[in-house]
């Protein structure tokens, strides 16, 4: 850290004209002033000296040119905007529009340009509002749980398939989240979690199917047999990736010189292919690469992309394979009756050292860790480490890397998920070196990301939901129902916290533009909540701030203040997993979601936060089968109440 620090008011200036707080409001509604240490950090990532008064002064004296535009326009369809020059707009399509100092109304959506006498920036012209979303219920799916016959130790992408087309036709369900299924880093040991990919523009090819591949249908018998012979041993009490993944890769390799799919020419799949080859070589962690091999532009990289040629080529049909199953799986559901869909969920970032960081590292702060301040949950604050992107970076590559993001997911979506959507408003920066809580907000320009979340979206005829639990400024869901996108609801949190006791909120009073549930993967389980599962396990792991038997008093308060609440309803509680469901039936949201897990009545919640390898997170399978899903009894009992209330059309 600086010896000296600048004055407070030149400081301040300059970390405006950054988007870098240097006060927030905390969870407590309690004003925070960030430490101006935090501040001169957090500047240093955008490549700006401010560790005395005379850097400060030499950054401030540095001032735009007077009329010059942003090197990206977000403009709503039909508004205007000033632009102060005469300039020619340069339209998707190849036609061209005069404009006269002011961008006109009438301008269609797309990506265009703006072209001045001294400027090209790029013109995005995105929708002012979605279409409304069909009411419906559905499941909040972690893929990795299912299990059927033909699967090899994991959910797989047939899994999805089946488990969506089935919902929809036996159980009514219109909708069906799952969770992220973006591309990890094809090296041991496997990332496991599933928001920390190595990239959110391509898919998890560990999910795939090798025996509903049409190499694999086409080939010789001898060949199908041996690749059945490479299915792992299923019989663990955990998902083992790594053994799934070396099961299947070895399989993929033995069908991979039959192969019949024809790939298509994708200059952006080529290079993120390359990446894996070398992860294969020299590990999931491009950073730990030798150091010709880290900069993707470099003549090294160049000559192991025609050394590696046959391994470039392997991955590029991996990819291929995954977005022809993954495809399937929407048409299947679609054709089975789902109003909504299969939506995907979008993590808030990737992996430091994994392919998107490697190809587009520019765009990156690549130091910093994105997490969250301290709160009444968190009192060290929370670090994910996960890199954000520069604000600055993102305007002057015209949105284009946050696009392709969007468009990568719903290439196969008929919705999308964005975990932390307040994300696209702030960012909680960590600097290099410091603990989670010595950080401070970096802001976006909301405008511009909700816009292409929206352009994105509405190409693709998609449904957009938002992650917008926990300490979120009221602007982040206000504009999301401004713009027709859902927020969410989660019953556990749905209470009067400012009325004695904390009474559970009546489900009718919850929000209607929302997608609401009981739980999230992050949460108990229903039983594991009625049991106090989330208690034992903590206090086993030494994560409780509070003696266990507070716990313990507290987690029997809610569930009385539950049990009230069906009481107030007139929702017998003889059996509290369906009373529950029959609950959320009632809520007033537009979308509402269960679990597999709820209502299986599986104890242990899939992720615990706070932990990596203390507790099993995203390795425990459902209880059942899918087949046995499908035909339990507790299943239909639970999920009937919210099939009544929002049944298919038809």
């Amino acid at each position: 850290m600086p010896d000296e620090i600048p004055a407070r008011s030149a400081l301040h200036q300059l970390a405006d004209r950054y988007g870098v707080a240097t006060r927030y409001e905390n969870a407590d509604q309690v004003w925070v002033e960030v430490e101006d240490e935090v501040v001169v950090a957090v500047l240093g990532q955008f490549g700006v000296d401010a560790t005395n008064d005379d850097a400060v002064a030499r950054a401030l004296s540095v001032r735009e040119t007077p009329g010059r535009l942003p090197p990206t326009i977000v403009l709503a369809q039909g508004a205007t905007r000033p632009i102060g020059t005469p300039a020619e707009i340069l339209l998707e399509d190849g036609s061209r529009r005069r404009a006269d100092g002011e961008l006109p109304g009438d301008l269609p959506l797309g990506w265009h340009r703006v072209v001045t006498a001294e400027q090209d920036v790029v013109l995005a012209v995105v929708p002012a509002k979605l279409p409304d979303v069909p009411p419906a219920w559905g499941w909040m799916l972690q893929l990795y749980a299912l299990h059927s016959a033909g699967s090899w130790g994991i959910g797989d992408y047939a899994d999805l398939a089946t488990f969506a087309a089935r919902s929809a036709s036996e159980l009514d369900a219109g909708v069906l989240l799952v969770n992220p299924v973006q591309a990890f880093s094809p090296a041991h040991p496997v990332e496991r979690s599933p928001y920390s990919p190595a990239s959110r523009r391509f898919a998890n090819p560990i999910y795939l199917r090798v025996t509903a591949t049409e190499t694999y249908a086409q080939a010789d018998a001898a060949t199908q047999e041996a690749v059945r012979s490479l299915a792992p041993d299923r019989d663990g009490e955990l998902i083992d990736y790594d053994a799934v993944w070396t099961a299947k890769r070895a399989a993929l390799e033995l069908l991979w010189p039959h192969r019949v799919e024809v790939l298509p020419e994708d200059p952006d799949l080529l290079d993120f292919a390359l990446f894996c080859a070398l992860a294969e070589q020299h590990g999931a962690d491009w950073r730990e690469w030798p150091a010709p091999l880290r900069d993707p532009a470099g003549p090294e990289v160049e000559k192991a992309r025609e050394e590696l040629k046959e391994r470039v080529g392997f991955h590029s049909w991996l990819q291929h394979l995954c977005r022809t199953q993954l495809e399937k799986a929407r048409k299947d559901a679609r054709d089975a009756g789902m109003t909504v869909g299969i939506v995907h969920d979008l993590p808030v970032g990737v992996h430091p050292g994994g392919a998107d960081t490697w190809a587009v590292r520019d765009v990156f702060a690549a130091d910093v860790r994105v997490g969250a301040p301290p709160d009444a949950f968190n009192q060290q604050g929370q670090d994910w480490n996960l890199p954000p992107w520069r604000p600055d970076k993102l305007a002057e590559a015209g949105y284009a890397p946050f696009r392709d993001v969007i468009r990568g997911v719903l290439r196969y979506a008929d919705g999308i998920r964005v975990d932390h959507i307040a994300g696209l408003w702030r960012l909680w920066w960590i600097p290099p070196g410091e603990p989670a809580h010595r950080g401070t907000y970096v802001h976006y320009d909301a405008e511009a990301m909700v816009g292409v979340l929206a352009l994105e979206a509405h190409r693709a005829g998609a449904v957009v939901v938002g992650e917008d639990l926990g300490t979120v400024e009221d602007t982040v869901t206000e504009t999301m129902h401004e713009r027709g996108m859902l927020s969410s609801a989660v019953l556990w949190f749905e209470r009067d916290w400012d009325a004695p006791g904390k009474p559970f909120t009546r489900p009718a009073a919850w929000d209607p533009e929302a997608m609401a549930s009981i739980s999230t993967h992050d949460l108990p389980t229903v039983s594991g909540w009625l049991q106090g599962e989330h208690v034992r396990v903590r206090a086993e792991l030494g994560l409780l701030d509070r003696g266990v038997e507070a716990e313990e008093e507290a987690a029997a308060a809610e569930r009385a203040a539950l049990r009230e609440l069906l009481a107030r309803e007139g929702i017998p509680a003889d059996d509290m997993i369906v009373a529950l469901h029959t609950l959320l039936a009632g809520a007033a949201s537009r979308l509402v979601l269960t679990s597999p897990a709820d209502v299986a009545g599986q104890v242990r919640q899939p992720n615990l936060p706070g932990t990596v390898d203390q507790y099993p997170n995203w390795r425990i399978p459902l209880p059942v089968s899918v087949d046995g899903f499908f035909t339990a009894k507790g299943v239909r009992a639970a999920v009937a109440p919210l099939a009544a209330a929002r049944p298919l059309p038809g």
